[in-house]
């Protein structure tokens, strides 16, 4: 092939076959003068203009300085543009025939003039703003270098061959320009970075990071030596690059949105109009496009129409269920996701396509090296060649394939950014309509669930175009090799696909059926931890114990037979690739004799299968993954293309001379209903106190929401003046410091600030609380009680300076005296507001008088409205209102002043009996939606309230012990975050909970696998040689072709019979592990003292029996085999190398050491990442459930856009960890790439060395597993990884599992069957601390209770009433002195025998959920006549002989679905069945109304009139009549007598009496 042009322009011949058929090959000059020197320099045009172009589009030049690396760089080219001149000068010199080849004269000028070009791209690269290196110039340097590198040799080996240089200035010459370009080379892949970008590199590595370091990753090197040397902490984190940031990706996406929804919106409309009208008309039903459900949340008012609505919402279900398909704007969400991120897409796709193309590139190699080595004439160098290329085109793949992921998984991460700003902002702005179709948990959801679906499919979204791609690829090159007979394969192939497909759904089902099972299991969690008092008052623990292994039992059962399934699949799985290749083989073989299997197609045709697995492995998951995701698109898109609230509903015009006018507006919450709030018209003067009053459900709230904006306006208009501050019902406390909550966002003003605080009655709080000012305040507010809420509420109104007051309700949540003290402080006519305009929506009759003016609303209208004076001398609607309200406040004022809140100004209300509203009955405390939320909170808060006991001041420590207390130690511990490397031993421990002759089988068994495997490919090799041997001497094979493929198949199949058998077994031992450690867990947490529990949150306990053991029970076992497999693949993988190739067994160790390395690094700045990504995700979705549930706070102040950055700013805190994540990922597996690259080099080099001592099979066999090892190693790091991170969930289970028990519950030493006979009582100086290093809560108590005696205990808060009983019940063990009871020592004896013979009513009154009869005999000790007759004797017959299923009534969570007062009755009824002559009684204050509250004094005198009754009292009226009251007081007892002489006495006893209203006279009360 020679090109006579070429040969004219060279002066010499262009190509002849003879420079390579030879021992030491070689090019002909021209080719190298020629095309060698056109690639580089083509690259380098056809890149300039990119360069160039920044002259012009950076207009002002670039004061960047002229860095010493940017002058080098220039110098370099420019003594190559002086060898350019040079290399033109001589020939013109010389006077050179142009005759000989005008190549002399043209390539210098080339390189002349192109040396230009590059001074110029240059500097054009220097103006341009943060470009610290150009990849394109890096490319062509190499190109160039590498192109030259042929003729580099040429001249060398001439010059050495001939003894003599024959032309010396261009021999210099060359030589000279090649090591500058070398220079130039380095020179390029150095980053040029400028001082004033030195602090922006420094806190982003990335953005300093050159060609080279971008490509391997190194960049984040220091991040993970760092993380190996420490664990790494969120200040560790380096900022994010700028368009990696939510503002920017939010912006983008914000923007090409609204475009979107625009287009789809007029879509919509389109198809509404063509629609035939069905009733409706299609503008309404647009403007109705998103309705249905229940409105706003602050509204009492509801409950009015929630009854119309649900007959309304009856009828539109069914409409709405043909509607729902598409009754909203729709299919725009893709379209904006793909405009927005659409470049990252393409690049990821063109790196997918190369990487593709590539990997079919390897096969072919490898055919050609394996004929390299059977056919023994040709030239070693081809060898060499096959080898290097090898390795070139497996590092190559290497780079594409991980920039292709870098690029994916960065766009997943995009996506869900973008995504979850989106709904962010648009919850900002939603309409009340939007809002109320689903709860915060969904809306949460949206943010979390579905953004993370739309993150993992964009990770994968190319292989729908990739995978059909490779099986055709795939497909053909087979069909070269084996022709007809892949089909053979293939079916196999296609056969597996629809059989793993019913294997999934079934998988699937036994997935629902366990999670049915862990969901009843965790209910019952959570119901043990929030009763566990209960259960230890009443030793009933054993039998929750066996409720609990019962389902667990249930679940182990699903779980087996969910594992024996994963076998057969992997059985199947594992059997795939042999049963392929015998099936393709030995048809081939069968076909026709004359087709003999080599090895070069034996195993060309196993890497090509090899290639065929994934795509088929993965595109039934990718769609499925695709089906899930579609679900979230229709949500995110019905709730992103919802209505916004109108933002015009409010008007704000200066020419009205009022503050808040409404003029004859109707106001509704859903577009079509029946307005709530009808012609209203209403003038509010400036500076004026307006209350706004009426019975529950008459419009109140709805007036206050109505002139924030947040209701619909079917007529009429509102205008307000001014800024507008807002107080709702409910106070809606955010998780940040006092001072925060307080100030919201406005600058801190000291002299103000403290003004507020104490107008607020803060001041006390403050003294109490640990951190003061600067505490921190917990989600919902959880660590404050609800009068201290509502009164930072009311400071942050107070603080924020506004010139509207809406305040709605806030004094209800308060005790009366500091509602007092707000209304005088703050509200009032001398309050701090009193020059503000304030309308204050309340009950609180007493205040009425000091207003100004009165709105009375009547069902939404307004009935009255003037002074108190006149609406008192009317006789109208408020008159009406006065008479009931003032009874529900003598009421109450008369049953708080009973209690103990008289020592108020020492504990400002801080830890009320109750969630601290007493009002919670009068006023139906508000909408069933957010009652949801409250729901969980209060269960939350309240537990903390109740079961903590040593939390309240009321068990004893005396305010000096108190202070110490708050140096000394918090309530609640920090949970430990498990850091650097797990222990060891955490791994034998679950080995040993396997069971360890199953552990050692299961490794034995894939063993012997991994034995059959490798077995099958030598069989293979072998029987590839007789292809070679039969060639060689024309004998027939050594065996027959049946034997051949008979020992073939059985080999393959017997590898799927022991990975069957290993993973049966692996599934029994990890259910026994499972068994073993969730029974060890449970078994020790029911035996932990109490304490325990009030120092833990119930969260964090339930979240060992959640999370962890769900990790135990699946994660780890999936984990553990894939662990296995992989060790024994790659070791499998390097016995067969050394195997063909002695040599390579040197290789190994250098290989196996830096593997190490690369794997240790990783581990753990990998695991920290991922700790990091989980801690620093939580708050974005607490911040976002705090956001809905305060949108209306958020909107009055209008602070939208303070949240928006906030929000913006928590999701960049949790990118600055996933995105290194990301890439530790990428840098991990181009290293390990590498390794496994070599070990390909190697391999094929030691190949090609011995192959006069190798038969071809063993070549093909050794490369082409060589191939494999690359993926097999990624996957063990993987693998180890995971394992390290999963096996934690071991360690928290263990620690757990070995917390210190409480005293054991049966000793030796048992009471005898009737004891106590008696129930005499006796104290003996007895001595009682919380904790070790606490102060004393009883001082000394000792006493004598003689038999059926009934006394009472009083106290005020904090004297140690509660501590009594828990000493009785040994909850609290004794630190000196001793308890009697007829005589025997009760901690002599077992808890459950104590427990068992003593009963109490506890205070607040626990259900457990079950039937009512597990209720009350839990045991099933008694017959049902008794159970019958206790529920007479406790007035619960009626109720439970009405129930549908009598006795087997299912009582939900909590009791909830029963009054509180027949929960308090059923309470009643335990203590009856038990029958102890001991009662102990707690005594419910705010549980019970009078009525059961007299039921249950009159059923205790007479049933109970035999035992010793000790009543703990809060009430004193109903321990008038007892035979003693012991009075308390800091844990001693001050008094002990009758109560008539008691108040004879006139101590503490009298002056309780006296505040409750008692007298001697009335004591009868």
């Amino acid at each position: 092939m020679s090109d006579p042009l070429l040969d004219q322009y060279c002066g010499s011949v262009f190509w002849n076959a003879s420079y390579v058929n030879r021992e030491d090959p070689d090019l002909p000059v021209c080719l190298e003068k020629t095309v060698l020197v056109w690639i580089p320099l083509g690259f380098l045009w056809l890149c300039a203009p990119r360069h160039l172009a920044s002259f012009f589009t950076c207009k002002k030049a670039n004061t960047k300085h002229l860095s010493k690396l940017y002058l080098l760089k220039q110098l370099v080219v420019g003594l190559l543009f002086l060898t350019a001149i040079a290399g033109l000068a001589l020939p013109l010199a010389e006077g050179r025939d142009p005759d000989n080849g005008i190549v002399i004269f043209v390539n210098p000028a080339l390189f002349a003039v192109s040396w230009l070009l590059v001074l110029l791209c240059q500097d054009g690269l220097r103006r341009r703003e943060k470009a610290v290196d150009s990849a394109t110039l890096f490319l062509f340097w190499l190109l160039l270098v590498l192109c030259d590198i042929f003729p580099f040799q040429t001249l060398l080996r001439k010059a050495l061959a001939q003894d003599h240089i024959e032309d010396l200035p261009q021999f210099c010459l060359f030589y000279i320009a090649f090591g500058l370009e070398v220079i130039a080379l380095i020179l390029s892949a150095i980053a040029d970075i400028s001082p004033h970008d030195r602090e922006r590199v420094k806190r982003n590595p990335e953005a300093g990071a050159a060609f080279l370091n971008r490509i391997t990753f190194n960049w984040i090197n220091s991040m993970v030596v760092r993380g190996h040397r420490q664990p790494l902490v969120q200040e560790d984190m380096w900022d994010l690059n700028d368009q990696d940031s939510t503002g920017y990706i939010n912006g983008r996406f914000q923007h090409y949105m609204s475009q979107e929804l625009q287009e789809a919106r007029v879509r919509y409309q389109e198809k509404l109009r063509t629609k035939p009208r069905k009733g409706k008309d299609p503008e309404e039903a647009y403007e109705n496009g998103m309705t249905g459900g229940m409105g706003k949340g602050i509204s009492k008012d509801v409950l009015m129409m929630e009854e119309k609505g649900k007959k309304d919402e009856k009828k539109g279900k069914k409409k709405e269920k043909k509607k729902e398909s598409t009754d909203y704007p729709n299919s725009w969400l893709i379209y904006t996701i793909f405009k927005t991120f659409g470049w990252i897409l393409l690049e990821s796709a063109f790196f997918k396509l190369l990487q593709d193309l590539l990997s079919f590139a390897s096969p072919q190699l490898l055919k050609l090296m394996i004929n390299f080595t059977s056919n023994k004439s040709v030239f070693m160098w081809e060898g060499y060649l096959y080898a290097v290329l090898l390795f070139v085109v497996a590092l190559l793949q290497s780079i594409f394939l991980q920039q292709y992921f870098q690029r994916c998984f960065v766009l997943g991460m995009k996506v869900r950014t973008a995504i979850m700003a989106a709904v962010y902002k648009k919850a900002l702005v939603v309409s009340n309509d939007t809002r109320s179709e689903s709860t915060v948990g969904e809306t949460v959801n949206l943010m979390s669930a579905d953004a993370q679906r739309f993150n993992d499919v964009t990770n994968f979204i190319h292989l729908l175009w990739s995978c059909p791609l490779q099986i055709a690829l795939s497909i053909v090159f087979l069909w070269q090799e084996l022709g007809p007979s892949v089909l053979a394969g293939l079916a196999v192939m296609v056969l597996m696909v629809p059989i793993n497909g019913v294997l999934a759904n079934k998988a699937r089902k036994f997935q629902i059926e366990n999670m049915k099972c862990k969901d009843k299991r965790l209910k019952i969690m959570n119901e043990i931890l929030n009763g566990i008092k209960i259960l230890k008052l009443y030793a009933w623990e054993p039998s929750f114990q066996t409720q609990v292994e019962d389902i667990r039992h249930e679940e182990l059962i699903v779980m087996k037979k969910f594992a024996y399934l994963t076998s057969v699949s992997t059985f199947i799985f594992s059997c795939a690739p042999a049963l392929v290749s015998l099936a393709s083989f030995g048809v081939f073989v069968a076909v026709s004799p004359d087709n003999v299997l080599t090895a070069g197609k034996a195993f060309t045709a196993i890497s090509l299968f090899n290639i065929l697995r994934f795509p088929l492995a993965m595109l039934p998951q990718l769609i499925a993954a695709m089906v899930q995701t579609t679900v979230s698109r229709k949500r995110l898109e019905k709730f992103l293309g919802g209505d916004d609230l109108d933002s015009d509903i409010v008007r704000h015009d200066p020419s009205f001379n009022t503050a808040v006018s409404i003029c004859d507006g109707s106001f509704t919450w859903e577009r079509d209903t029946e307005p709530l709030l009808k012609n209203l018209s209403l003038d509010i003067k400036p500076g004026r106190l307006v209350a706004v009053v009426g019975a529950v459900g008459s419009g109140k709230s709805s007036l206050i929401s109505a002139l924030l904006g947040e209701m619909h306006c079917t007529k009429g208009f509102i205008n307000t003046q001014g800024s507008l501050a807002f107080v709702p019902q409910q106070a809606w406390i955010q998780n940040a410091t006092l001072k925060d909550n307080i100030l919201f966002g406005t600058p801190h003003e000291e002299k103000t600030f403290q003004k507020v605080i104490e107008a607020c009655a803060l001041a006390p709080d403050l003294k109490l609380l640990p951190g003061g000012i600067l505490t921190e305040i917990g989600e919902k507010g959880i660590n404050l009680s609800g009068g201290q809420k509502q009164r930072v509420s009311l400071a942050r109104a107070a603080y924020s300076q506004s010139d509207i007051y809406l305040l709605d309700d806030p004094l209800s949540a308060v005790d009366s005296h500091v509602g007092k003290h707000l209304f005088e402080k703050v509200i009032g006519p001398n309050g701090i507001l009193k020059n503000k305009t304030r309308i204050l929506v309340t009950h609180g009759v007493s205040f009425l008088p000091y207003v100004d003016e009165i709105v009375v609303l009547v069902d939404g209208v307004v009935s009255e409205v003037g002074s108190y004076k006149s609406l008192r001398a009317s006789k109208g609607a408020f008159s009406e209102f006065l008479d009931t309200y003032a009874k529900e406040q003598r009421n109450r004022t008369q049953s708080e002043s009973d209690g103990d809140s008289i020592n108020i100004e020492l504990i400002p209300e801080r830890e009320d009996a109750q969630p601290d509203s007493p009002l919670e009955d009068m006023v139906s405390s508000t909408l069933k939606r957010e009652n949801s939320i409250r729901r969980s909170q209060r269960k939350g808060s309240v537990r903390l309230r109740k079961n903590s006991s040593f939390k309240k001041p009321e068990d004893g420590q005396d305010k000096k012990g108190d202070d110490k207390d708050k140096k000394g130690q918090k309530l609640i511990e920090k949970e430990a975050m498990e850091t650097g490397q797990v222990k060891f031993s955490m791994y034998i421990q679950y080995l040993s909970a396997m069971g360890w002759v199953y552990s050692t089988i299961v490794f034995l068994v894939y063993f012997i696998q991994n034995i059959a495997f490798i077995g099958s490919n030598f069989w293979l090799s072998d029987w590839t040689n007789d292809a070679d041997a039969a060639a060689a001497n024309d004998t027939e094979p050594r065996m027959g072709a049946d034997v051949r493929v008979g020992v073939f198949g059985a080999l393959g199949v017997a590898q799927g019979i022991f990975v069957f058998a290993g993973t049966l077994l692996m599934a029994n031992s990890s259910v026994n592990a499972s068994r073993i450690l969730h029974s060890r867990l449970l078994n020790n947490l029911m035996r932990v003292p109490m304490m325990f529990f009030d120092t833990t949150p119930t969260g964090r306990v339930v979240n060992r029996f959640a999370k962890d053991i769900f990790t135990v029970d699946e994660a780890i076992p999936m984990s553990l085999r894939s662990w296995i497999l992989c060790l024994l693949g790659v070791l499998g993988t390097l016995v067969v190398i050394c195997v063909a190739t002695p040599f390579f067994a040197i290789m190994i160790i250098p290989l196996a050491v830096l593997y190490f390395f690369v794997q240790r690094f990783y581990v753990a700045t990998s695991r920290q990442l991922r700790r990091l990504d989980s801690v620093s995700r939580s708050p974005i979705y607490s911040h976002f459930s705090e956001t809905v549930s305060g949108l209306s706070v958020i909107r009055a102040y209008g602070h939208q856009d303070r949240f928006l950055q906030h929000n913006e700013k928590t999701i960049d805190e949790n990118l600055k960890s996933v995105y290194p994540w990301i890439v530790s990922n990428r840098w991990l597996a181009i290293r390990l790439e590498f390794v496994g690259n070599l070990v390909v080099l190697f391999a094929a080099l030691f190949a090609v060395i011995s192959r006069d001592t190798l038969d071809s099979g063993l070549v093909g066999l050794s490369i082409s597993t060589a191939l494999n090892v690359t993926q097999t190693l990624n996957w063990l790091v993987r693998m180890t990884s995971e394992l390290e991170t999963n096996i934690v969930a071991v360690e928290r289970v263990s620690e757990y599992s070995l917390l210190e028990n409480e005293a054991s519950w049966v000793t030796d030493n048992r009471p005898p069957e009737d004891w106590p006979q008696k129930g005499k009582l006796r104290f003996d100086d007895y001595k009682v601390r919380y904790r070790p290093g606490l102060d004393l809560v009883l001082h000394g108590i000792s006493c004598n209770i003689s038999s059926t005696e009934k006394i009472g205990i009083v106290g005020r808060t904090g004297a140690g009433k509660s501590s009594l009983t828990n000493c009785l019940f040994r909850i609290i063990e004794a630190a000196e002195g001793r308890i009697i009871i007829d005589d025997i020592d009760i901690s002599s004896i077992g808890l459950h025998d104590l427990r068992n013979r003593l009963t109490i009513i506890p205070q607040d009154p626990v259900l457990f959920s079950g039937t009512l009869r597990m209720n009350l005999d839990p045991f099933d000790k008694f017959s049902d006549a008794d159970i019958w007759r206790v529920l007479e004797l406790s007035h619960l017959k009626d109720y439970a002989s009405g129930l549908q299923q009598k006795l087997q009534h299912e009582v939900t969570e909590g009791g909830e679905n029963l009054s509180v007062g027949q929960r308090q009755l059923l309470c009643l009824a335990r203590a009856l069945l038990r029958k102890s002559r001991i009662l102990i009684l707690d005594e419910a204050t705010a549980a019970v109304d009078l009525e059961t509250d007299d039921l249950i004094q009159a059923t205790i005198r007479k049933e109970f009139s035999h035992c010793t009754v000790l009543t703990i009292a809060h009430r004193l009226h109903s321990i008038m009549d007892s035979s003693r009251v012991m009075v308390l007081d800091a844990g001693r007892i001050v008094e002990f007598d009758s109560p008539a002489n008691l108040l004879e006495k006139g101590g503490h006893f009298y002056s309780m009496a006296k505040d409750a209203g008692i007298t001697q006279d009335n004591t009868a009360l």
